[in-house]
């Protein structure tokens, strides 16, 4: 299956597919994906485990600059590619802030 993944709007928010690799030597933005999903390499393992899931929203949300309780994953919580949503900004604005043009 070949499937594209890209930054959606979501109700009051954006939403974006990401890929985690896990047991990395720091926690960090590795990427986007041929397939659209960003790749975000965290300290914890495994994908699955509540501590890399945690990982994740904190660092999503310490890189957007939006408190932790504003981003849920909202599916893939038990495996490596992920969707997560984030509330209270716009897909323009998120695509801004990741490539650093915030």
């Amino acid at each position: 299956m070949d499937r594209k993944y890209e930054i959606t709007d979501a109700r009051g928010g954006a939403a974006i597919s990401v890929r985690v690799v896990t047991q990395a030597e720091r926690t960090e933005l590795a990427g986007v994906q041929d397939d659209g999903a960003l790749k975000i390499r965290l300290k914890a393992s495994p994908a699955s485990d509540p501590a890399a899931n945690r990982e994740l929203v904190e660092f999503l949300a310490a890189a957007l600059g939006v408190p932790v309780g504003h981003l849920d994953i909202v599916a893939g919580a038990n495996g490596r590619d992920k969707i997560v949503s984030i509330e209270g900004l716009t897909v323009d604005q998120v695509e801004a802030i990741l490539h650093g043009d915030a």
